[in-house]
């Protein structure tokens, strides 16, 4: 669908079948065989294209589930005459369980991407002469400046059960503009519903029930730490405990929580507000990140002084982990007294059950992943958008800082080589054996772990 945008399909009447990089095969109605050329069709997508005629019927039914047709709500027309788009689009995006939208202009077109477990899909085309129209009613609706064009502006619009901030970005034609959807509904947050196995949530329940000391998740972006984090500070959200947090952004909002939204742009930044957190009678607090040495060394004071601090690092792995905090200057014996588990993790797709197939043929791409045996691929179908992939799981990888690892840390003996030390991999291997994800989902963990190797 990337490929072939909106109005190109409805014009041809064609469908995409598959494609390589040299090769786009479309379906096309039978009747149409006599109006394009494929030099014509060609010529406009950039690709060899190989034809096969089908019944109109069945493409008609095609454009209809995939696409949007032209009087559905995206046309010149029915835009300009008062239909609302942008509510509507917001509302698909939440119905598809969308993360963000992206609002892109091109010399020519504009398009809409939504980003569904992790991965962008094109949803809808725009005509080019409505687009900064549609920039206009979303400037309003985050009341933003309609007629700042040159700088970057921020924004946030509030619904009765959600918010979504608004990023704009000033580009060659236009301005994009990501919509972040937040979250106000935490009913389905829980530790349960995570991913970690009945061992790792063990070791997790027992770290977080001390009183005092660091819980520390890493990951790349969009890993799905702040997730983690949002369901252990429910779980220990109580009448009796005073919770705090500093966040950028405040994704969900939680009763019973105070949650600070970081303006660095007025000097309220993780380590300031922690160093105000920490006169107002604290139990327990959250940092959205541990970015540099100032907060490293004031989230270490904060656990030092009988506080549960929980927080995010960008590193690799769990053991990256105990290795960045000591390269920001933290000593030693301050890192094994005061961490109490280190946490990495990733999310993956999950596998659709409807259309997924099972195979014992490795591509010779993933040769180099080092897994041989049965697994499943993706194949696509009107259940996951044609990606073959439905919903997410995480993966983890968990070090809790025992008497024993609390040694390795203030001598500087290795922990992997020391230990029963599991790294991501293992579970990633275990997800493509039981036919949960893919081996290409997981490629790059397994591959992480050899260069580590």
């Amino acid at each position: 669908m990337q490929l072939v945008q909106s109005d190109i399909a409805y014009h041809f009447g064609v469908i995409p079948k598959k494609s390589n990089d040299q090769v786009l095969e479309l379906f096309i109605k039978e009747e149409n065989l006599k109006l394009f050329s494929v030099e014509e069709i060609a010529l406009i997508l950039g690709k060899k294209i190989i034809l096969e005629p089908v019944s109109s019927i069945v493409v008609n039914e095609a454009l209809a589930t995939y696409y949007r047709s032209n009087d559905s709500g995206t046309s010149k027309k029915e835009f300009k005459l008062g239909t609302d788009f942008l509510k509507e689009m917001i509302w698909d995006a939440k119905s598809t369980g969308s993360s963000d939208i992206h609002f892109e202009v091109f010399r020519e077109v504009a398009r809409v991407r939504f980003r569904i477990d992790g991965k962008l899909l094109t949803r809808y085309s725009i005509e080019k002469d409505e687009y900064a129209e549609l920039v206009n009613k979303i400037k309003i609706e985050a009341k933003l400046n309609i007629t700042e064009k040159r700088l970057p502006q921020d924004g946030r619009i509030n619904y009765e059960n959600f918010d979504i901030r608004v990023s704009i970005l000033p580009t060659m034609h236009g301005e994009k503009i990501v919509m972040r959807i937040l979250g106000r509904d935490t009913s389905n947050l829980s530790i349960e519903s995570l991913g970690m196995n009945s061992n790792e949530e063990s070791l997790y329940q027992e770290a977080i029930s001390a009183s005092k000391g660091i819980i520390l998740i890493s990951g790349p972006t969009g890993s799905g730490k702040t997730t983690t984090l949002y369901a252990t500070l429910k779980l220990l959200n109580k009448e009796s405990t005073n919770i705090m947090t500093i966040e950028d952004p405040i994704e969900y909002t939680m009763p019973g929580i105070n949650q600070v939204q970081l303006r660095e742009d007025i000097g309220l930044t993780f380590a300031s507000a922690l160093k105000t957190f920490l006169r107002q009678d604290p139990d327990i607090i959250m940092l959205g990140e541990i970015r540099d040495e100032k907060t490293a060394q004031m989230a270490i004071r904060a656990s030092l002084t009988g506080h549960l601090v929980l927080s995010t690092i960008h590193t690799n792995s769990a053991i990256g982990t105990i290795s960045r905090l000591i390269d920001m200057g933290v000593p030693p014996f301050l890192v094994a007294e005061t961490l109490r588990i280190s946490v990495a993790q990733r999310l993956v797709r999950r596998l659709c059950e409807h259309c997924k197939i099972v195979t014992n043929e490795i591509p010779d791409l993933l040769l180099n992943t080092g897994y041989t045996g049965e697994h499943f691929i993706p194949m696509g179908c009107n259940n996951c958008f044609q990606t073959g992939y439905k919903g997410r799981i995480a993966i983890y990888e968990l070090i809790p800082i025992t008497q024993k690892v609390m040694s390795f840390i203030k001598d500087g003996v290795n922990i992997s080589e020391n230990t029963e030390y599991k790294h991501l991999s293992n579970k990633a291997k275990d997800l493509v054996a039981k036919g949960t994800t893919s081996l290409q989902e997981v490629y790059s963990i397994l591959i992480e772990e050899k260069i580590n190797q």
